[in-house]
């Protein structure tokens, strides 16, 4: 295998965020795991929530948050990477308005100066994939790939914010027909395996208010991939994990489904072509058991 270059400015503030630390630990775990062997370094700063589930009552609370988080890690002269598409979303909004708005940004920084903060404009956000495609590059990842997974057949779901709106991520990806995250999945030797609605939301937005409407969307998204011969479905975002990992059972019971389909964060599916222990990449915290896919590769 060969081995990984540590590339100059490899290196980031790591913002998990909420739910991918409470909830989905597997993902912020083999996350870890692939970066120290691609050679990325992710610097654990103090972050607190960036502010998304205040945003439709109180936008003003939802831009210092997000303020906060950015200059936390300004302080440090570090870009932050994410794995979660709505953090990323969330951030790189209020970075931009920031960014571009004296008034707004003297404003901000008269209450985070009390915090003993200043927000610069100095870093750029990242979500993961946008980090292994742009700044580490596909090849570089081939190159780590000592187990290539060529007998398995994967979907891919990217989630509603990871590449909308795309003004804000200079249109990074094809925002109506994403293709990077396919590519970055190719790269570990697994076919991908296209689906009806593809680009359907998960759900989780509404899963508090509407639960039922929710967890239709997923049962139909399940449906999809296991009809079109899938052995697993890859996501980037946490809470689209939880709606078809977490919420499988469920979904299977209210609709009378039986899909038992392993879903995997990217890196959890990057971990294994590199040859990392499932345990390594907390796939024994997975809700529905990958033992059958194991055993395929």
């Amino acid at each position: 295998m060969a081995a990984s270059k540590n590339k100059p400015g490899m290196r980031y503030a790591f913002f998990p965020g909420c739910t991918a630390s409470f909830r989905a630990q597997n993902y912020e775990q083999s996350t870890r795991g692939v970066a120290a062997k691609l050679g990325i370094e992710l610097v654990d700063l103090e972050f607190a929530c960036c502010g998304f589930p205040l945003e439709s009552i109180g936008q003003e609370a939802t831009l210092l948050m997000a303020a906060r988080n950015l200059a936390v890690a300004g302080r440090e002269g570090l870009d932050i990477m994410t794995i979660c598409n709505t953090c990323a979303k969330t951030l790189t909004k209020y970075n931009e308005l920031l960014k571009k708005n004296e008034s707004v940004s003297r404003r901000v920084n008269n209450s985070l100066k009390k915090l003993g903060y200043e927000y610069k404009g100095n870093i750029t956000i990242k979500h993961l994939c946008r980090v292994l495609y742009e700044d580490l590059g596909i090849r570089e990842i081939k190159e780590n790939t000592c187990h290539p997974l060529t007998k398995l057949r994967v979907s891919t779901h990217h989630g509603c914010h990871y590449s909308r709106p795309s003004e804000i991520y200079n249109n990074f990806d094809e925002a109506e027909n994403p293709k990077i995250l396919d590519e970055l999945v190719e790269a570990t030797g697994s076919k991908i395996v296209d689906y009806e609605n593809k680009k359907m939301c998960c759900g989780g937005p509404l899963l508090a208010i509407a639960s039922n409407t929710a967890l239709s969307l997923s049962d139909e998204k399940l449906d999809s991939v296991k009809s079109a011969g899938a052995d697993a479905l890859v996501v980037i975002c946490p809470f689209c994990g939880l709606m078809y990992d977490l919420c499988q059972e469920e979904i299977e019971e209210r609709f009378g489904g039986k899909y038992r389909l392993p879903v995997l964060y990217l890196p959890q599916l990057l971990g294994l072509s590199m040859g990392l222990n499932p345990s390594e990449l907390g796939l024994d915290l997975n809700r529905v058991k990958a033992e059958a896919l194991l055993g395929k590769i």
